[in-house]
């Protein structure tokens, strides 16, 4: 029996540590016996739970590739021999071409590729990935622990793959937090504007991400729920929030780690790759349809799970690999997982009269004798912080308008008093 301290570990120990990003996944269950290797396939059940033997009939996602950005993969295990096409380090601790593991969980990213493109050691033993011909670029980082900051390890990360050809980008890690750093705009934005599919993990509830963080809350993303074998919410292996958009296996995986060997694992680290090769599966077979189309093909023909739909827990319902890649789904104009620009419209502050870019308030100190002058600095949050916050602009405003009606009134009330004196 393995067993290991959990990934979710925060990178640091300071109360800041809580906005750091980490990979998310439950420490791995159990080996599985390399002598006995039809005994990993066998244990893939998604494969055909989910319709992804099905979607084979199809395409096996050729032509697509996917850029993991996680602690590397190795890709030399027999697993993923051909897989890992390029690569490279935006941590300043790893090899140029991404494949050496970074970090203190540094199996994490080859376990998450070989669910997505591994091409298993034979016919019908190893494991095979949910888009087994597609290809991976392996960039690696270190949360926490790289020379480079974590927040531009990632943003860096984002940028090198859309300028190396990522058609998909797999992210199995979060912030912990809703907000993100104003550097993962860029990024993301740039994703966005090259085509590229980015699928986000919703953390794990059972070790300590019990609401849904970054980057999973960046609007546009593809973020990703975790079920039990029998289809149900893993409350041990996955977050909730507003922001899931599909759901997918997450317990009783089976991942390679960079020593060649098997493990089982839980997590929705592992369900993000499956839907991440359901995406390659997509863009193979429908090679014409943009990101916005392409994401509206999973969310759309998912099985409908749980009330409301979309929700929650469940978001659209559960992934079905056969339906995305084959079902007739009429075209959309815009993603369905909202537009990450008109949400940097709205709530990021406009640049200053100068355009040197954003211009900020600091909100002062407690000892700080601007409070004294001004004491609304300390009580009234601004809409942003509001909204950043989880509260719904339309709320707010609702709340103004009878904050404003209140107070006409009282004035209205003061003049009759006085008049009346």
């Amino acid at each position: 029996m393995i067993r290991r301290r959990s990934l979710s570990r925060l990178a640091g120990t300071t109360a800041a540590a809580t906005a750091a990003a980490v990979f998310l996944t439950l420490a791995p269950l159990a080996p599985v016996p390399a002598a006995h290797a039809d005994a990993v396939r066998n244990a893939e059940y998604w494969l055909d739970d989910y319709g992804v033997s099905q979607a084979w009939g199809t395409t096996r996602g050729a032509g697509v590739t996917i850029a993991v950005i996680d602690t590397g993969v190795k890709g030399s295990v027999p697993d993923l021999a051909g897989a890992v096409v390029d690569g490279t380090d935006v941590s300043g601790i790893g090899s140029s071409n991404g494949q050496t593991p970074v970090g203190d969980e540094n199996e994490h990213g080859t376990m998450v590729a070989s669910l997505i493109a591994g091409r298993g050691t034979g016919g019908t033993s190893g494991v095979i990935g949910v888009a087994p011909e597609a290809s991976i670029l392996s960039i690696s980082v270190a949360l926490g622990e790289g020379v480079v900051g974590t927040d531009d390890q990632i943003a860096n990360a984002v940028r090198w793959a859309v300028d190396h050809g990522a058609d998909v980008i797999n992210m199995s890690l979060t912030r912990n937090s809703l907000d993100w750093p104003t550097s993962w705009d860029d990024a993301f934005l740039y994703a966005a504007q090259h085509d590229v599919v980015v699928v986000a993990a919703a953390g794990n509830r059972g070790s300590g991400t019990t609401e849904v963080g970054a980057p999973a809350t960046i609007p546009g993303v593809l973020t990703v729920a975790g079920v039990d074998r029998s289809g149900d919410a893993s409350f041990d292996a996955s977050s909730q929030g507003i922001t899931i958009a599909v759901s997918a296996p997450s317990e009783q995986l089976v991942g390679v780690t960079p020593s060649g060997g098997y493990v089982t694992w839980a997590g929705t680290s592992g369900a993000t790759p499956i839907v991440s090769g359901m995406v390659a599966l997509v863009r193979a077979a429908h090679p014409e349809l943009d990101a916005a189309n392409v994401i509206n093909r999973v969310v759309s023909t998912a099985t409908p799970k749980g009330s409301p739909v979309p929700g929650p827990i469940y978001g659209y319902g559960l992934v079905n690999a056969a339906a995305a890649v084959t079902a007739t789904v009429p075209a959309v104009t815009a993603n369905p997982m909202g537009s990450l620009a008109d949400w940097v419209a709205t709530y990021r502050p406009a640049p200053d009269a100068s355009g040197a870019g954003p211009k900020a308030i600091a909100a002062p100190a407690d000892d700080d004798p601007q409070n004294a002058a001004s004491p609304t600095v300390a009580w009234w949050p601004s809409v942003a912080k509001l909204t950043s916050n989880g509260i719904p602009i339309a709320v707010i405003s609702v709340f103004l308008m009878l904050l404003a009606v209140i107070v006409t009134a009282a004035v209205v009330h003061v003049r009759r008093v006085r008049r009346r004196e």
